[in-house]
């Protein structure tokens, strides 16, 4: 988290806190498929399930023939998106 967080309101860290661990979710997620993680283990599927439901909005937006290509941009996409968002959310409610 951004040092520009600290002091502020706390709705502001919250909300910068949380922006961050949806998209560390999204990439853990990521992570985990392009290292062919095993999907029998409870974490694993946890984590997808998670995940999955984030980028509910951009899972398989892009239509790559790959399908990890299509697993970095949706989830990628996602986990830019709330951070650009979260971020920006709670810098407008730190200065308020």
């Amino acid at each position: 988290m951004s040092s520009r967080y600290r002091n502020g309101t706390s709705a502001g860290r919250i909300i910068a806190v949380v922006a961050d661990v949806m998209a560390f979710i999204l990439g853990l997620w990521i992570l985990m498929y392009l290292l062919d993680a095993n999907r029998g283990n409870d974490f694993v599927q946890f984590v997808h399930d998670v995940a999955h439901w984030l980028a509910g909005w951009s899972y398989d937006l892009f239509t790559f023939d790959e399908a990890w290509a299509r697993v970095v941009a949706g989830y990628g996409l996602a986990a830019v998106v709330y951070l650009f968002v979260g971020h920006a959310i709670a810098n407008r409610v730190h200065r308020h």
